[in-house]
Formats: structure tokens, sequence, C-alpha cells
């Protein structure tokens, strides 16, 4: 019988170093629940893991599409449950990582989705008043500036590409899987800290020239994604390169508070693991323990 492990956690705390480690303990595959993942291009930007980092391990729903493609929560679910599916047939153990929470419940959890037209929208006829009024019928706590159109359409382009074909069932925290569910946690200062240190290395390890390869090609998700947004703003003269590093950090820091408020509110049979950066060797064994009971 397959034995399926769900890994979560914010960003930079860890899951990809364990992911391998439990995948090698138990002979298992991994399974990818990371939204930026799923694009082929983005490498440096979202800490996507690298052909070395997988050790020979077999990954599943990594590089599907383009950032230029559009791929919705519908196509994830479709597409994850039925690699899913095969893999439990073949009796195979199963790591699922990441910090994209809806993915995670889109696949694992009782929610009904409907497939959507995927849609290109053309915004570029509306005024800033127009995105802007659309914007808060969608939420009217937004908090999005009127003058801030690029993220207006961001949001707006989201809404209709994903959040509109969402519809969640009353049993949307019924499992339709046997898993074990395990979180990485660390106090915030630390966990900011680690956030600081990976865009500083980021940066060192090529960020920029990546992003201004990708920035040529005008692909259209680019700005969706943390590290390129903020890069597209010093590509475009809007601020100094040292303001786009602050910001990505900034940025990276607030998106991992909200993916652990998301967890906590929405997940609340996640058992959760302090990491121990020191030897998270003692960590990973804390891991294996608890999944022997």
């Amino acid at each position: 019988m397959s034995k399926i492990i769900c890994l979560v956690g914010p960003t930079a705390t860890g899951k990809t170093k364990v992911s391998i480690e439990l995948a090698k303990y138990y002979n298992a595959v991994i399974m990818n629940a990371d939204s930026t993942a799923v694009y082929s291009e983005p490498l440096i930007a979202t800490a996507k893991i690298t052909e070395d980092e997988k050790e020979n391990i077999e990954h599943y729903m990594l590089d599907l599409v383009s950032l230029n493609d559009e791929y919705t929560l519908y196509d994830y679910q479709k597409d994850g449950r039925k690699i899913l599916d095969k893999l439990i047939n073949e009796n195979k153990n199963v790591i699922i990582v990441g910090g994209s929470g809806l993915y995670i419940k889109a696949l694992l959890y009782d929610y009904n989705l409907n497939e959507v037209e995927k849609i290109n929208l053309d915004l570029s006829k509306y005024s800033n008043m127009d995105l802007k009024s659309m914007a808060d019928k969608i939420n009217s706590n937004n908090n999005i500036h009127i003058n801030n159109r690029q993220r207006l359409e961001r949001y707006i382009r989201k809404y209709y590409e994903n959040n509109e074909s969402l519809v969640i069932s009353n049993g949307s925290n019924n499992r339709v899987y046997d898993f074990e569910l395990i979180g990485l946690k660390t106090d915030r200062d630390t966990l900011y800290s680690l956030i600081n240190n990976r865009v500083d290395k980021m940066i060192k390890d090529g960020l920029l020239e990546e992003a201004n390869k990708l920035y040529k090609l005008h692909l259209k998700n680019f700005t969706n994604i943390i590290g390129y947004r903020e890069l597209n703003m010093y590509f475009n003269n809007e601020i100094s390169l040292e303001e786009a590093i602050d910001l990505i950090k900034r940025n990276t820091r607030r998106y991992a508070k909200r993916q652990f408020t998301w967890f906590n509110n929405q997940m609340k049979d996640i058992k959760w693991f302090d990491v121990n950066y020191n030897n998270i060797n003692i960590t990973i064994n804390e891991i294996k323990e608890y999944l022997k009971k």
C-alpha cells in the first residue's frame, strides 16, 4: 500500500531538503505543490529544485507550462490527481511538497473545481478608475491603490483565471486520499533572516541576469512571481537595484507570513515541526519517529 506524506510550510523553511531525505528513507517519488514551480522558465527566483538537488529522485508536476501560458487551479487538480492515482496504483510511496495551500487543498481534499475557459483579458481599454471598480467588486477590501495599474490588472486577471473557477463543496476539509500531513516552521526572526540571506544568494547566483533575459521576452506571467516583479520595476527605471532587492526581501517575508497564516487557518490537522537549522537531521529524525506511530 502506498504511503503518502504531504510536507508543507512557508517559503525558505527547508522543505526541499527534508522532502529529499524523506523520499530516500521511504523509497518515494516527489510531487510538486508550489504554484510557481509548474513554470518551465523560472529557477533562481522561485528557488525551484535543481537537478543536483533531486539526487536522482523522480519528481512530478514540475516544468509543465511556460510563463506565457495559463495554468489554473483546475488544471493542477486534474493533472495532479491523474499522476497521484497512477503512482498509488503502482504502489509507490509519494512525498507531496510545497507551499501553495490551494494547490494542496485542490489535490488532496474534497474541492469541487469547474473547468473554465482560459481567457486572455484585454484590460488596456479600461481606465484606472474602471480597473479599481472591477477590483472592488471582487473584494472591496483589496487595498490596491487606484494609481497602481499593474497590480490592479494582475489582481483582476488572477481572479478570472483562478478564483472564479473555485467552488468549494461543503466537504472541503474532507480528505479524498489517505496521507500524513507534516508542516515545517520556525520563529519569525529566524525565518526572516533565512529569507533575506536566500535573496542575497539568489542575486549572487545570477537572479538579475536570469530576470533580464525573461524580461526581454515579455512573458505575460513574468510579473506574477516575486523576484521578477520587483526587478521588472528596476528594468523599467522605476526604482534602483538596491530598492528592488529590498522589495524582494520584504515581499517574500510578507508572502511567508501569509502562507503560515493560511495553513494554520485552513489546514488545522497539520503536525508542525520546529526546524533545527544547526542540524536539520535532528528535525528529519523527529519527523521519521512521528511517522512510525
